[in-house]
């Protein structure tokens, strides 16, 4: 009986260290952050294109008909 209680400690202790090691990684929480900037950012860029790119369509076809035109 005394084995399994010694086993049962010994696990216990080993596992209370695996939740204490795990609570004081931050490794996770920083990739994580890192991708909702990485989103952020790629949301920005394709808004930004978005409206930035009707205004060259239309640039590069009035380009497109004056050398035509030429």
């Amino acid at each position: 009986m005394q084995k399994l209680n010694d086993f049962a400690l010994r696990a216990f202790v080993k596992a209370s260290s695996g939740v204490q090691k795990f609570q004081a990684d931050t490794k996770g929480v920083t990739a994580i952050e890192y991708g909702l900037i990485a989103g952020l950012i790629a949301v920005g860029l394709v808004t930004a294109l978005t409206l930035i790119g009707t205004n060259l369509k239309t640039l590069f076809n009035s380009v497109a008909n004056n050398l035509s035109a030429a």
